[in-house]
């Protein structure tokens, strides 16, 4: 970026007790996969989102990953997610060896198509090993919805025919900690297993790091048997099956335990946000917020609008300004590893790339930072 101070997009908030955390994990030696504050930072993450269990992971891939294994999704298998999201859930699937089923975006929630993906569930054949896809002739081994920027899927209605049909639902939760559904339920814990990630843009971070929350305590077993190795035995090394070594480190952990204790605060401001920047650019020609459902409480993870028709001058222009921002992710069928698969288009989806911007949203951005961008977006539209 160029063009004075420069504003983040969405960095990590590191004002609590972070520091005090992390020097007690070298003060005693707990520096690696081991540790109080592992065992700690999955209790209270657990009770923050009302799971009764949680298996903390390196990072939210490596979380999709053994949530897709758990789950049972084997080699050949269609996992039916939706094409406008971050690349990881799509790579977990193919870590799998299976192959991402994509689905299009609703217009009105920027979501995965309920109504499509109920639709295509009710096309499939029963069979003794699983629900088919009787045109592809390929099991289905899973459905994986995305809680896309912190909103809600509307999960009741995917969650009834799955289970009418015997497929598992992993929801991607790691872009929306703190975020409620319709029924008042924390995103991640309707399905078999939830994942979430703590990057460093993500509402709390560990640097690096992941959690799988399930209700189920065999899931939760076996999540943790697959992602430290594996191990039957450990004083003979002996392993009873291919295992990863997914572990997070109790320093990590430690930071985790900190952040946790601010999420209110975090949340709280992820709103002011998202409210300041809606009221500042409601008279904007072209300008639509992301919608908020009604019923659901958002986390506003990663405030992002449409600027009709194409957001990227826009984005130039703020990068000339000093102030980082991002469209949405490239729809996946669309990306490299995956154009060979042949789906789409799924017009909505790519709409929703080429128009929108996610803005500066960091949970300590200041008031004179917020300011300043609206000024630079305001100033440059009204050029157009």
């Amino acid at each position: 970026m160029s063009g004075g101070t420069s504003i983040p997009l969405c960095v990590p908030n590191l004002g609590g007790r972070e520091a005090e955390y992390v020097q007690e994990c070298f003060a005693t030696g707990w520096v690696s996969t081991a540790g109080p504050f592992v065992d700690r930072f999955e209790r209270e993450f657990a009770a923050a989102v009302g799971a009764p269990y949680a298996v903390a992971m390196m990072n939210g891939t490596a979380a999709l990953h053994i949530a897709m294994l758990v789950a049972g999704v084997r080699p050949g298998d269609l996992v039916v997610v939706p094409t406008l999201t971050f690349i990881a859930p799509i790579n977990a699937i193919t870590y799998c060896q299976a192959t991402p089923l994509f689905v299009d975006a609703d217009p009105q929630t920027w979501q995965m198509d309920a109504a499509a993906t109920v639709a295509y569930i009710e096309g499939l054949e029963q069979r003794e090993d699983g629900a088919y896809d009787p045109q592809r002739n390929q099991r289905v081994g899973a459905i994986l919805p995305v809680h896309l920027l912190g909103h809600p899927v509307d999960l009741s209605p995917i969650l009834a025919s799955a289970t009418q049909m015997g497929i598992p639902v992993v929801e991607d939760a790691t872009e929306g900690l703190g975020a409620l559904d319709k029924e008042g339920r924390a995103i991640g814990t309707r399905g078999q297993s939830g994942c979430f990630s703590f990057n460093g843009n993500k509402l709390i971070t560990t640097g690096g790091g992941g959690m799988l929350v399930t209700s189920d305590p065999e899931v939760a077993k076996r999540a943790r048997y697959l992602s430290t190795t594996a191990k039957d035995e450990p004083v003979e090394f002996i392993h009873g099956a291919v295992g990863y070594n997914y572990r997070l480190t109790n320093i990590q952990a430690a930071m985790g335990v900190a952040q946790l204790e601010q999420l209110p605060i975090f949340l709280n401001r992820k709103r002011e946000v998202f409210e300041f920047y809606n009221e500042a650019f409601q008279d904007l020609a072209g300008f639509t917020p992301m919608p908020e459902a009604e019923g659901i409480t958002s986390a506003c993870w990663l405030y992002t609008a449409l600027f009709a028709p194409d957001s990227r001058p826009l984005l130039r222009h703020l990068d000339s300004q000093g102030i980082q921002t991002r469209p949405l992710w490239q729809p996946n069928h669309l990306s490299p590893p995956y154009l060979h698969l042949g789906q789409g288009p799924f017009p909505v989806a790519e709409r929703l790339n080429r128009e929108s911007l996610s803005l500066p949203c960091s949970t300590h951005i200041t008031d004179e930072h917020l300011r300043r961008v609206v000024d630079a977006v305001r100033t440059f539209w009204h050029t157009l």
